[in-house]
């Protein structure tokens, strides 16, 4: 989905209905959302024109482009180019340890943590960059965890048609830890299996180990 620049204010459709995520409504141009910001800084009290915060709007904008660069990705695209030249091979893939910075989409507040990816191939296999890059581009939007986590391992699925598809996601959420319930140190794991890996324990038990989570932990 891309947003245009532009003077006027129009209903538009992303470019990718099944991919794009939101929908969003209205075009906005670059200067309504710098004042929206000074709108925000006056609202919490202080003067965006003081020195320290007349580049804040600029920045802010600025910022939120790339916390959101997710929206203008095709996350099935990325898994198009695949390779069949594996000499047979046909054990787990797995890509752990992928950090990444999402944000909440109920208060706007960053969500930190790690995604670990593994499939089955099913003659064909991608590029191990391409995992990191769905993990991001996913990421890169406003998110609940839950939903994030499925929609990784269903575009893998829904393109390699692999024979089974395993993610897990750790994540410290700043809406629970800055505010609110104030409980710091505290992460939410969500996972999604499917395929082989939701019908087959030894699969699973085998992810899990390799990830470094005891194979008892019910996930």
């Amino acid at each position: 989905m891309t947003l245009k620049k532009t003077d006027a204010v129009a209903d538009i459709a992303p470019e990718n209905d099944a991919q794009a995520g939101p929908k969003a409504e209205l075009v906005i141009d670059r200067d309504a959302a710098e004042e929206a910001v000074r709108a925000l800084i006056k609202w919490i009290g202080d003067d965006p024109d003081r020195e320290g915060l007349k580049e804040t709007p600029d920045r802010v904008v600025r910022a939120f482009e790339e916390f959101f660069a997710g929206y203008r990705d095709d996350p099935a695209e990325m898994l198009k180019r695949t390779f069949e030249e594996t000499d047979g091979y046909d054990e787990m893939i797995v890509l752990r340890d992928i950090d990444f910075t999402s944000h909440c989409e109920h208060h706007m507040l960053p969500i930190v943590g790690r995604a670990h990816v593994a499939y089955l191939p099913d003659k064909r296999v991608v590029g191990i960059s391409k995992l990191a890059r769905i993990v991001e581009s996913y990421a890169r939007r406003l998110q609940i965890q839950e939903k994030m986590t499925a929609q990784i391992a269903n575009t893998i699925e829904s393109v390699l048609k692999p024979r089974g598809v395993g993610v897990i996601v750790e994540a410290e959420h700043q809406c629970m830890t800055t505010r609110g319930v104030r409980k710091a140190g505290v992460s939410m794991v969500t996972s999604r299996m499917l395929g082989l890996f939701r019908t087959d324990a030894k699969t699973r038990r085998e992810f899990l180990s390799i990830i470094g989570k005891p194979t008892h932990s019910g996930v």
